[in-house]
């Protein structure tokens, strides 16, 4: 996801964002957007279970071969 952007660029970003949000809100900031990238993860892991053809799936070792 951040390849092309560098350290300078994500450097420049987090300034950017300190200036904005401010140091206090910056944590909790970083908190939400752990727990909401960790919830969607969850959600489509369950949703990839779900749709998995089960022949594809007869070894448990396939299944997180998939994810």
């Amino acid at each position: 996801m951040f390849n092309n952007i560098g350290v300078s660029g994500l450097i420049i970003i987090l300034l950017i964002a300190l200036i904005v949000f401010g140091p206090a809100k910056l944590p909790l900031l970083g908190r939400a957007f752990g727990d909401t990238l960790r919830e969607f993860r969850s959600s489509t892991r369950g949703i990839v279970e779900e749709d998995a053809p089960s022949s594809k799936l007869d070894k448990p070792d396939e299944l997180e071969k998939l994810l």
